[in-house]
């Protein structure tokens, strides 16, 4: 086995915090679940995008509760979160702060720094790409820096920090894609779909009535940060280590052995990919109580983690081929 951290573990300890973690988040998918209707994957996909430290791009149309997914997450983890609704006219100020001239008794003028949105623990940003490609870097730049430069100095941000951001599949008027550098960011891509006809029956009943659910708190940030650093201390097998560079290298037309990703990928996934593929493979296994990922864990997350990270060429396209079929491709060798 493989240790996720410097020095050796106590296993039995180890397993000890692992299962009590697992009860807690437990706690904490039944409390957001009474909330949210429908939408387990989606959920249990977030929580693993925070356990692992990262931030999720949320691809849905309007109306299936991303809104409503990160307040309830704020309450339920204890967060403090925001929400910036990204339109063209959004300047990076408008996101990051700016800073006031300001006039004291003495008449002696000094500029204060007014911190903007980001500031905060979760952020969500509401239609990423209809923002400016100078907004998005903005944004961007503090999500990966956890900090922010406003007149030449350095704020950073507060601990933890996640960003979930949105943008809506059907209308594209008006919008600035993501470029790739920039989706790179993002731990996981999660598709948003409609919920089941059970699901929905129940979400009618229980939201049109005269009182909701309330989300509650389980967890706090400080919670949060433990649980994040207990992922990075889970143990790997090189079983699994081996499967994840299998997976993404076989994903890079350069390199692959397969026929349909040389023929159809026009670039694959970098290094980020299998660092993310580990770290979120950690984190689904510590969401289900348990020590150590296995190969069904990276299975299950390999098309969030790689399909913004891939691009198909014309050719594939034309043909009908699609990034989850290519992704497929990939896992074969792994089922």
């Amino acid at each position: 086995m493989r240790q996720g951290g410097a020095g050796v573990e106590n296993p039995a300890q180890l397993l000890a915090e692992v299962e009590t973690l697992g009860g807690r988040l437990s706690m904490v998918r039944d409390r957001i679940g009474r909330v949210i209707f429908g939408q387990r994957d989606v959920v249990d996909l977030t929580l693993i995008t925070l356990l692992a430290g990262g931030h999720v791009l949320l691809i849905g149309v309007p109306g299936l509760a991303k809104t409503k997914l990160v307040e309830t997450l704020g309450i339920v983890l204890g967060l403090d979160d925001k929400r910036v609704q990204c339109t063209p006219d959004l300047m990076p100020a408008d996101i990051l702060g700016s800073e006031v001239l300001e006039e004291d008794e003495t008449g002696r003028r000094s500029f204060r720094f007014i911190p903007g949105p980001v500031f905060c623990q979760l952020l969500m940003a509401d239609e990423i790409n209809r923002a400016s490609p100078r907004t998005q870097s903005a944004l961007l730049q503090a999500m990966q820096e956890r900090r922010v430069s406003v007149a030449g100095h350095y704020h950073p941000l507060p601990q933890p920090f996640h960003v979930l951001a949105t943008q809506n599949p059907l209308e594209q008027e008006g919008t600035y894609p993501l470029p790739e550098a920039q989706l790179d960011r993002f731990l996981m891509q999660v598709d948003v779909t409609y919920p089941d006809h059970d699901a929905e029956r129940r979400m009618l009943v229980a939201t049109t009535g005269i009182e909701d659910e309330a989300a509650v708190a389980v967890l706090n940030p400080t919670d949060l940060m433990a649980a994040q650093r207990l992922v990075r201390r889970i143990p790997v097998g090189e079983s699994v280590v081996e499967g994840i560079l299998d997976l993404v290298r076989s994903g890079r037309p350069e390199t692959s052995e397969l026929e349909e990703v040389r023929t159809h990928v026009a670039w694959g996934p970098g290094p980020r990919a299998s660092q993310a593929l580990m770290l979120a493979a950690r984190a689904r296994a510590v969401l289900d109580g348990r020590l150590s990922p296995s190969l069904d864990d990276v299975l299950a997350l390999a098309k969030p983690v790689l399909k913004h990270r891939m691009a198909l060429n014309f050719a594939a396209r034309a043909d009908g081929i699609t990034l989850d079929d290519v992704i497929d491709r990939l896992c074969a060798p792994l089922r």
